[in-house]
């Protein structure tokens, strides 16, 4: 590594000018001298063998199941603000995100700017969201308003796609205290947006915004997560839900939730559901492309 007035040894290339996300799964991250390298197993994503890792061109590294970091992986990317998350298969849970320190704030500035504008920027990105899911602008400017619209709405959406599936509807029903005590079409349901829930979460970090500033929902600590995963909820997790019961009826052996991580693991890779939603961000947000 070099040193003195050139700083290379602390260099870092904007976010706007990285590749953003990485994944990577089954193999062991270290570091040599100086260098992120990641050893990856058969079954890998990546050929077997040892892979060096751009470290400083990549925004965000998503560590899969079977992955092992050393002490000194978490020094080398605090120092080139490349940010770490652990997931779960196919980036249908989410474990944890140390901060990405991105070199700028503009994101998570505007969505501060925009969610304490009660009247004006809250409602306009609310709307937005709302347009983003129905096909439509919304005249109403009344958050009730919208969210009785929505009600409705997504009442009919529970009903079509699982119509399209062949499945049985007998209307949505969740207890919170107790998510399992319900029909096979709800659990299935309540799996598969706990893994929407969890790509959000990943596209939130990376964007660098503050997971609790939500426009549509407000009482979570997560509600701006929430609010990104729900725009997907017709095109994404219904279909995935519905889906994984369709699989299953063809193979009862395994339980419902694995069909659903399984069915969510290549919807998320088909669709590219994470960069998707990295984009939705910055549309709602009115920001340019600045992580990915």
């Amino acid at each position: 590594m070099l040193r003195g007035r050139l700083g290379l040894e602390t260099a870092r290339i904007p976010h706007a000018d990285r590749h953003g996300l990485l994944w990577l799964a089954f193999g062991n991250l270290y570091v040599e001298s100086g260098c992120l390298r990641f050893l990856a197993a058969a079954g890998s994503d990546l050929k077997a063998g040892d892979h060096q890792i751009p470290h400083q061109a990549v925004s965000l590294i998503l560590l899969g199941p079977g992955t092992t970091i050393s002490h000194d992986v978490l020094r080398l990317c605090a120092r080139h603000g490349t940010g770490l998350v652990a997931i779960g298969d196919g980036g249908v849970r989410m474990y944890s995100a140390p901060p990405l320190s991105p070199d700028q704030s503009q994101t998570a500035r505007a969505q501060v700017r925009l969610w304490s504008d009660l009247n004006g920027g809250r409602m306009h990105v609310a709307r937005k969201m709302y347009a983003m899911r129905f096909g439509e602008v919304l005249p109403h400017d009344d958050i009730a308003v919208l969210r009785g619209i929505e009600g409705a709405r997504a009442k009919e959406s529970y009903r079509s796609i699982a119509q399209q599936f062949g499945i049985v509807w007998d209307g949505r029903r969740y207890d919170r205290q107790n998510p399992d005590a319900t029909d096979a079409p709800n659990q299935a349901i309540n799996h598969a947006a706990t893994a929407v829930e969890a790509a959000a979460m990943i596209a939130v970090a990376a964007t660098g915004t503050i997971p609790s500033l939500g426009f549509i929902h407000e009482d979570s600590g997560m509600s701006w997560t929430l609010d990104i995963a729900d725009l997907m909820r017709s095109e994404t997790t219904l279909p995935i839900a519905f889906g994984a019961l369709k699989a299953m009826s063809k193979d009862p052996s395994q339980p419902l939730e694995r069909h659903v991580r399984r069915v969510a693991n290549r919807v998320f890779r088909e669709r590219q559901l994470i960069s998707t939603l990295i984009e939705r961000i910055q549309a709602l947000l009115d920001v340019p492309n600045v992580t990915t």
